[in-house]
């Protein structure tokens, strides 16, 4: 059960049902995740879902390292919707089912792709440190230019702001559907 109300086709103002009718009708195919809380302010909602169309079917990164950036992402994050939308897109993109596993489990993956390793490493810092270094940086600058760092970058960023979309308002996974990841432990509070 989410923290915020999931709207209806029936509840929805016209400028909302816009929206909902432009995303439904695109290469999502639905409206479903971060869109429905941004639904709230359609304006939102619109430039969200255009950003993010732009970002994940159409940058210089095939689906599967696009997918390899957003897992570690999800994975980061804890965001076991966001995992769980895009696991089974990752592995029809062709990410092998073990790194796939490492990935959810927190292990660093063995990737033999000098593509999927730029990418995973680019990822992993730009999580871990808020800055990627020198050598993952210029990794990707010689292997997709300056647009391809570029989009990198506010591919993370976007799936990001998903992550933190989906878990601020408590988006349940699908009835049956098992959360990904091991329990985090608890923060106390001072």
């Amino acid at each position: 059960m989410s923290r915020i109300p999931i709207l209806s086709v029936e509840e929805m103002t016209v400028e909302q049902r816009r929206v909902y009718d432009t995303v439904v009708s695109g290469p999502r195919g639905e409206l479903k995740g971060p869109l429905m809380a941004a639904l709230h302010r359609p304006e939102l909602a619109d430039k969200w879902q255009q950003f993010g169309a732009m970002l994940r079917y159409g940058t210089s990164f095939p689906p599967r390292l696009s997918e390899l950036a957003i897992l570690v992402t999800a994975h980061h994050y804890q965001c076991a919707l966001e995992w769980h939308f895009h696991e089974k897109p990752a592995r029809d993109a062709g990410l092998s089912d073990d790194i796939i596993e490492d990935l959810r489990l927190g292990r660093t993956p063995t990737i033999d792709d000098d593509d999927a390793l730029d990418v995973y490493r680019f990822s992993r810092e730009l999580h871990s440190l808020s800055r990627v270094g020198e050598a993952s940086y210029a990794a990707v600058l010689d292997r997709w230019g300056v647009v391809g760092v570029v989009e990198l970058t506010a591919l993370i960023g976007y799936y990001t702001m998903v992550a933190m979309t989906l878990n601020t308002h408590a988006y349940s996974l699908p009835k049956g559907v098992r959360h990904p990841f091991q329990p985090l432990p608890a923060i106390e509070r001072s």
